[in-house]
């Protein structure tokens, strides 16, 4: 905190380097603006992507003579060496003609993995700006990476975890441009932000970089969005089967003075009305099982992100202050499983969240960058269980006496959390960069039953987590490899209370109880170029993962909180390699293969309670998981796109004292994989008027939904049966305006994912989307 304090008070200070701005706009022999060119400024590799109008920006400290290099696969590259004074300003137009040429594009290809997938992590990078006229959320987007499987309890705005690599929930950490998204809230989680919202999202598995500064146990995910540098307009709207509303405003207004205005706002509203197969209490005469529709799962959220600030500032490349608004109502139809049938229950939640960023490259001293962001949540939840009755999966009910159909509650929590985050990277010279990194998170929960006074005392205890993760990384980049070593410090201290008898009585009081952790990690990471079209990847950290409030505290819904929670960790080795082969003149092919081991002590996993209703988290003694994944993508032209890809993993428990020892761990999918074909018809009536088509396929191989020990497969061990679903979607794009058209899971196939809840059948949706 002190380092950020500092850093505020040194905002106003001008840096004492005069930065080179080069900038410029690419087009096509026609003029139309190339999106996605790769910019180059050689000597010293420094780099951009050109915008959807063609534009780029490269500032830094350059003098000297240096090539300009643009290409983009379909075009010849364009060369120019360029001589650059400090503090001056330079702007080209470049028009890309069209052409192949091997050499072309196999430089090509190595620099589009050069500003990530070039880097020594196991990562993967989603272009999301390809999947803007899809109605699809960060959440399923994300369903489309190798080693990646995301979980989901129902439809939209239902509980959604996701696995990587054997690890789920929070031992995977998700970001919003480099910041947590753990205590953002119930009306932003990632199956109800738009995708329109991301402009990419990074995918690293088993080793995360410091400057994402978690105590991720497994992998972590980025996502970034739009920058700042011009105007720009993006409304879209989408209707669908269960009465699905979805819409997405984004906006940014850049004075001349580099004033930032910026806006983005969404909603999401659903009936989630579809059918399931369901076994249907007959009024206490058994069991039949029956299609139903489900009829308590109505969800909507409203979320607003306002901010403003200042860009291209001698003080500031970046200062923003900020806003983000949100509400959210979900009616809840099942518990943990579809035994439990409601249809009353609901929770209701909100979003106050002020924040503020800042980006300085050359702070101070040349070639020192620094970034600070700041955010604190003022939300507050509320699940509402007061109806006496009982339910069927008909609609039918008992009233009963007992009060509530689980727990007779109005309860408010307020989790206010807050986020501090500052890092800072030195390059020494071109080969040779530092960097630091620390967060730090509060947690402090305030909790009501507005039906039961009596509750009070029990209310009052105190549920309060201080985190903070600190870490710092060397990195050497070398012509053909690079590689890096970091170290990692975790901290918590827990705030928390026991209940406890008094001597000789059957009176109880509480004990307020602090329990403090402290944990070191450390990891490599190397990678090496054989040629412009052949790289391998080797990576390795040891890796802790502190218990979580939701875990220690529970969310007074169906996670019940187990205070005793030891953290985790995990020894995570990654080994891959990707081969980019140019068949021919048009014909591009790039196959990525990883193996990865994961090791891990204290492992922590949800299971259902006694009664099925409720999940709680335990600590597992030991697991370990091997396995393997591969994707495959061709591509033709600027027409025809093909991806795969396949994942196999072996999650074992690996406790020699358990009577399951090396037997697989339940409720977790061992074989799944997603294919994906995209064709693009272009001019179709017209200068920039595209037509796309596109299909996906998914397969899960069936999995236990308990110790497959326990029980033969004729009792149903396997839980949960292979899965596969079909999709199909139309995309045409006329000027600014684009239509889409999508079905999904075609021939309605059952769908499951946590123990055994299902999800949506087949629905068509339709959106429009208009960008200026």
């Amino acid at each position: 905190m002190r380092l950020l304090l500092l850093l505020v008070g040194f905002i106003s200070f001008t840096s004492f380097s005069q930065e080179v701005q080069l900038k410029g706009r690419v087009v096509d022999d026609s003029g139309a603006p190339i999106f996605g060119a790769t910019v180059i400024l050689k000597k010293g590799s420094v780099g951009k992507m050109t915008n959807k109008n063609g534009d780029f920006t490269i500032k830094g400290k350059f003098e000297g003579e240096y090539t300009l290099e643009v290409s983009y696969i379909g075009f010849q590259t364009y060369r120019e060496v360029l001589v650059l004074k400090k503090g001056k300003e330079y702007y080209k137009k470049i028009t890309l003609k069209t052409g192949y040429n091997l050499d072309e594009v196999s430089i090509s290809a190595k620099s589009k993995i050069q500003k990530i997938e070039a880097l020594a992590y196991n990562v993967d990078v989603i272009d999301a700006k390809k999947l803007h006229k899809t109605t699809l959320d960060v959440g399923h987007a994300l369903d489309r990476v190798s080693g990646i499987r995301i979980r989901e309890s129902g439809g939209v705005g239902s509980d959604m975890s996701l696995s990587m690599n054997g690890f789920r929930g929070n031992q995977v950490k998700l970001f919003i441009d480099g910041i947590p998204m753990e205590h953002f809230g119930s009306s932003f989680q990632i199956n109800n932000i738009p995708i329109g919202l991301a402009n990419r999202i990074e995918v690293y598995k088993g080793v995360v970089p410091i400057n994402l500064g978690a105590d991720a146990l497994g992998g972590a995910i980025n996502v970034v969005t739009n920058t700042y540098e011009k105007d720009n307009l993006d409304l879209s709207y989408s209707y669908g089967s269960f009465n699905t509303h979805r819409t997405n405003i984004s906006a940014t207004h850049v004075t001349n003075s580099d004033f930032v205005f910026h806006i983005n706002a969404f909603q999401n509203y659903s009936d989630n009305n579809y059918k399931i197969l369901a076994e249907v209490n007959q009024n206490g005469n058994g069991f039949e099982e029956k299609k139903v529709k489900r009829f308590n799962d109505e969800y909507h959220n409203e979320t607003f992100i306002g901010k403003v600030g200042v860009v291209n500032k001698t003080f500031a490349d970046e200062l923003l202050f900020g806003i983000t608004l949100g509400q959210n109502y979900k009616e809840i139809q099942t518990g943990a499983r579809q035994i439990a049938v409601y249809g009353g229950r609901h929770s209701k939640g909100n979003t106050i969240m002020p924040s503020i960023s800042y980006k300085k490259q050359n702070f101070l001293i040349p070639d020192l960058d620094v970034k600070a962001n700041a955010n604190y949540n003022f939300g507050k939840e509320k699940y509402i269980d007061t109806l006496s009755r009982r339910y069927n999966w008909l609609g039918e009910y008992t009233v009963t006496s007992r009060g509530g159909e689980l727990n007779y509650q109005h309860l408010q929590l307020q989790d206010n959390n807050g986020i501090a985050t500052l890092s800072a990277a030195y390059e020494i010279n071109k080969n040779h960069r530092i960097a630091i990194n620390n967060v730090y998170t509060t947690f402090n929960r305030k909790q009501e039953n507005l039906l039961n006074e009596k509750d009070e005392v029990d209310f009052d205890q105190p549920q309060k987590t201080h985190k903070n993760i600190a870490g710092f990384s060397y990195t050497y980049e070398g012509g053909d490899w690079n590689m890096l070593g970091f170290v990692k410090n975790y901290n918590q201290v827990i705030n928390y209370s026991e209940r406890r008898e008094k001597n000789n009585s059957t009176d109880t009081y509480y004990q307020k109880m602090d329990r403090s952790e402290n944990y070191f990690g450390y990891g490599a990471a190397v990678t090496y170029f054989f040629n412009d079209n052949v790289q391998i990847k080797a990576s390795y950290e040891k890796s802790y993962r502190l218990a979580s409030a939701i875990e220690l505290f529970g969310d007074a819904n169906i996670i019940a909180g187990n205070i005793d929670l030891k953290p985790e960790n995990s020894d995570n080795y990654n080994l891959g390699g990707s081969y980019w082969l140019n068949l021919t003149k048009a014909h591009t092919l790039n196959l990525e293969a990883n193996v990865f081991f994961r090791d891990a002590n204290d492992f922590i996993r949800k299971r259902l309670n006694i009664n099925q209703s409720e999940n709680i988290y335990e600590n597992v003694a030991a697991m370990n998981n091997y396995g393997v994944e591969a994707q495959l993508r061709y591509n033709y032209k600027n027409k025809l796109s093909l991806t795969a890809n396949i994942t196999h993993q072996e999650l074992r428990n690996n406790n020699p004292e358990s009577i399951f020892y090396r037997s697989r761990i339940p409720n977790m999918p061992f074989t799944y994989g997603n294919a994906n074909a995209t064709y693009t018809i272009h001019h179709v009536f017209g200068e920039n008027q595209t037509l796309s088509l596109g299909y996906d396929f998914l397969y899960v191989h069936d999995f236990y939904l308990y110790w497959p020990e326990a029980g033969a497969k004729s009792d149903g061990k396997y839980g949960v049966p292979q899965q596969t679903a079909h999709g199909f979607n139309a995309s045409l794009t006329l000027d600014h305006f684009q239509f889409t058209l999508e079905c999904r899971n075609i021939f309605d196939e059952l769908l499951y994912d946590n123990f055994s809840l299902q999800k949506p059948g087949r629905s068509f949706s339709a959106k429009i989307r208009y960008t200026l």
